[in-house]
């Protein structure tokens, strides 16, 4: 792995998306040291809310990392760059925008409105950095057909570092246009109420200074927080649903950083894991922790849901500090069959999946356990998630947090065949949820769904 000294230790971009500083700008660098290198962590986050009579925010944000040579992964973001340097590029992406009325507890003013969700902008940045110096320019358009609205920022930050930390002091402007501001702070005729009147936001200039920082504490660990206060501009702060000039937050976590480990993804004689699998929808109650300690193993018979699909994978590391222990990173495509509840639909995933191989009779039949851990998009919320949600009143995410428990054995090792040393048979678990509601990057939902599915997977 590089040394401290060979790559600036700037904070990641997963820390800036959870406030509005900056969100995502690639100025304030990654938590990632090699290029091919991924990490996971998690970084819970206090802010005031701009609305009257609205308490603070605690969320609590998962961390998902991958900085590959085109492609990135940054927790709420994705994206390709075309300039692959590290004193300037040009990166498209897709973000989900960390904004919206609260979904835990609607405060007085916002009563009987319309609730202003989160959304997905689709951007483009360009940024440039030249010893301790960064600038970085944004430009971000809504696709969800939530405010239409357009936002453009311009940042500088400047880096103080040293081997084990990094401190970054970060000034941020940026213009928002009036279709922005009024989907967040405005008020329709329909909506108007004695103690709200009518109100159209316009197009206006925020600004925002923050401090973000680093601290290298173990092999591949590191403590990543930071703090911001931004000035509103005069339509937001004009708004009949705003009592504050400004808006404060904090923020603290930790993640792990598995580097591009013994193995790169270029690297020519690594293998890739190929698994296909078929499931079906657990019954209802039937939760994953039930699952795994096999005290509930029952599928869905009253209106059942299938699902198949395809992962591919590549190793991170093999034999994880000397341990039986691999690190492989997945992606791959899911088919929700959703026998006529509601129309098919795609899923995404994305995760790093450890695979546990130390057991006593491995050296006979090799035994695998493993557990993953990343994110899932659908292209329609799954019908079993609609109706466990609907029954419980509560909100679905297309966007939700995705783990994949699983165990299997070496067919090659059953049956005697040497060939087939890496073919794997075995049994697991798809699952979306939205970590019991606290992150808001994940629609703030509690619950999400099971599929107990069999596979089959090849080293090739």
């Amino acid at each position: 792995m590089a040394s401290h000294r060979t790559r600036p230790l700037l904070l990641a971009v997963a820390l800036a998306a959870t406030a509005p500083v900056a969100a995502q700008d690639a100025m304030l660098g990654t938590i990632l040291e090699e290029p091919g290198s991924a990490g996971l962590g998690f970084l819970s986050r206090i802010e005031s809310s701009p609305y009257k009579g609205a308490d603070d925010r605690i969320d609590l944000m998962p961390l998902y990392l991958y900085e590959g040579e085109r492609f990135f992964l940054r927790s709420n973001a994705a994206g390709v760059r075309f300039t692959p340097r590290e004193d300037q590029g040009l990166e498209l992406f897709v973000e989900r925008r960390l904004e919206g009325y609260p979904e835990d507890e609607t405060p007085d003013i916002l009563e009987g409105m319309e609730t202003r969700n989160s959304e997905a902008d689709v951007g483009a940045r360009y940024y440039f950095k030249r010893d301790n110096h960064a600038l970085d320019f944004t430009v971000r358009q809504d696709i969800s057909n939530n405010s239409n609205g357009t936002e453009v920022r311009a940042g500088y930050g400047y880096t103080l570092r040293s081997d084990r930390w990094a401190l970054q002091p970060v000034l941020t402007v940026g213009w928002r246009s009036a279709k922005l501001n009024d989907y967040y702070f405005g008020v329709a005729p329909d909506e108007v109420t004695p103690e709200r009147t009518a109100y159209s936001a316009g197009s206006g200039v925020d600004i925002t200074a923050g401090l973000y920082g680093r601290y290298h504490i173990l092999q591949n660990w590191s403590l990543v927080g930071g703090v911001f206060v931004k000035r509103y501009s005069s339509t937001i702060r004009n708004s009949p649903l705003v009592d504050s000039d400004m808006q404060w937050g904090a923020m603290l976590g930790a993640a792990y950083d598995f580097g591009n480990g013994q193995v790169r993804w270029d690297k020519e004689g690594t293998p890739t894991y190929v698994k296909v699998f078929y499931g079906r929808d657990s019954a209802d109650g039937c939760h994953m922790v039930k699952i795994m300690t096999f005290s509930c193993l029952d599928l869905n018979d009253e209106d059942p849901t299938d699902i198949w699909g395809v992962h591919v994978g590549r190793p991170f590391v093999s034999g994880l500090n000397g341990w039986p222990l691999d690190l492989v990173g997945y992606v791959g495509v899911l088919r929700h069959n959703e026998r006529g509840h509601q129309p098919d639909s795609w899923q995404i995933d994305a995760y790093m999946k450890g695979f546990y191989y130390g057991f006593p009779w491995s050296h006979r039949v090799k035994t695998r356990l493993g557990f993953g851990f990343g994110v899932s998009y659908a292209e329609r919320v799954p019908y079993a998630e609609v109706q466990s949600q609907a029954r419980r009143e509560r909100n679905t995410s297309k966007l939700l947090n995705y783990l994949d428990p699983s165990i299997d054995v070496s067919l090659g090792d059953i049956f005697g065949s040497e060939r087939w040393h890496e073919l794997y048979f075995g049994f697991g678990i798809s699952h979306r949820s939205g970590i019991f509601g606290s992150a808001q990057m994940l629609g703030t939902v509690d619950g999400g769904s099971n599929y107990i599915y069999t596979y089959l997977e090849a080293a090739l």
